[in-house]
């Protein structure tokens, strides 16, 4: 079979996918709580040591392999991660969560694939061979399945790949903790109300209890921000794809409820604090001239559910959801073209465009 060429045309892809990413950006089910669902698959190369392990033609080799397993090319992406993307363009992939940031600082040759229009964005030789991700909008964990498991069935019956699996300890990983089924489940959520009333500790509590965890905006390692909360299993093995899946449904609705009656007691007991702060958020954010990102956060938090009340009227989940990605640091210098102009206060400038609609930025990105 003849070897896939990498197209050394990064940044070019890397605009398309960005765009791409924002021409999809669409809401799911119970998307006033539910942001979005990832599935991510942990997968090796039965003939290839771990990636740790490789040197650097072993790390070409697995590209080049996985590329070749791909029979219809023409619906994906490849992007040669290695010396054709700038830390901007990838500081904007992770900030969209399309990568992870072991991805973007690791300095080996590595590989993005991508297929936006379906939710697709497999990493070669991040901490494993492969890290197939799927993220769909809202809470959709058994569609982001489904296209997670496509992606894997074509590596997998491909005839020149053997995934590394073990009849007793199932998928086998880098790191033990991803052992068996190698995959995990998250669902994005934005719980404002779980966080003023203070019951979030209690369900984190309880959710690790039951193989679950919480995580902070981009995972594993990183901060609570916006009222945003990761649910995600921690268990991998000896329990089936099936049974994380069922896991998972039954308590990130349960915590949706929770935080529904939340919003309702809050509204209900203190009507005229919680409209006078969301009003004061949303007239910081269209008037200030300079805005953190960790400001935004704080103040997107409080106008989303500005919008859940009907309190706020002028903008919707889609508009915030986009602000969610563009107002980042990468994502703002790319739309900008500037690395030197205050960062904060180009924040401002797009948030202000875009709310007031007559003076929206055009960017190329």
């Amino acid at each position: 079979m003849a070897k896939t060429t990498i197209e050394n045309n990064g940044n070019i892809k890397i605009e398309k996918i960005l765009n791409d990413f924002n021409n999809n950006l669409s809401l799911g089910p119970e998307c006033d709580v539910a942001i979005s669902s990832r599935v991510r698959l942990a997968r090796n190369l039965a003939d290839f040591p771990f990636p740790q392990k490789l040197n650097s033609e072993g790390r070409k080799k697995v590209i080049e392999t996985v590329n070749n397993a791909i029979t219809n090319k023409n619906n994906y992406e490849f992007i040669d991660f290695f010396d054709s993307v700038s830390s901007t363009e990838t500081g904007a992939l992770m900030e969209k969560r399309v990568v992870s940031l072991d991805f973007v600082k690791s300095p080996v040759e590595k590989e993005l694939i991508t297929d936006t229009n379906n939710g697709i964005y497999v990493m070669v030789n991040e901490e494993d061979h492969l890290r197939i991700q799927s993220i769909k909008p809202g809470f959709a964990i058994y569609e982001a399945y489904e296209e997670a498991n496509k992606f894997d069935d074509l590596i997998d019956k491909s005839e020149n790949i053997s995934y590394a699996y073990d009849e007793n300890f199932g998928y086998l990983t880098q790191c033990p903790t991803n052992l068996g089924t190698g995959m995990r489940v998250s669902v994005m959520l934005h719980l404002p109300a779980l966080t003023l009333n203070r019951k979030i500790q209690n369900i984190t509590a309880d959710l690790s209890k039951i193989g679950l965890t919480i995580r902070g905006f981009y995972g594993e390692g990183t901060e609570i921000g916006g009222d945003l909360y990761q649910i995600s299993n921690n268990i991998t093995l000896g329990i089936s794809e099936q049974q994380t899946l069922d896991r998972i449904k039954p308590v990130a609705e349960k915590i949706i409820e929770l935080e529904r009656a939340g919003r309702t007691e809050i509204y209900k007991s203190s009507k005229d604090l919680i409209t006078d702060k969301i009003k004061r958020s949303y007239g910081l954010i269209k008037n200030a001239h300079m805005i953190s990102s960790s400001e935004f956060l704080s103040l997107y938090s409080m106008i989303r559910l500005g919008v859940t009340y009907g309190v706020i009227k002028d903008i919707d989940y889609k508009t915030l959801d986009m602000l969610l990605v563009k107002v980042m640091p990468a994502n703002l210098i790319l739309q900008y073209k500037d690395s030197k102009t205050n960062r904060d206060i180009l924040r401002a400038q797009y948030i202000n465009g875009v709310l007031c609609r007559d003076d929206r930025p055009r960017s190329s990105v």
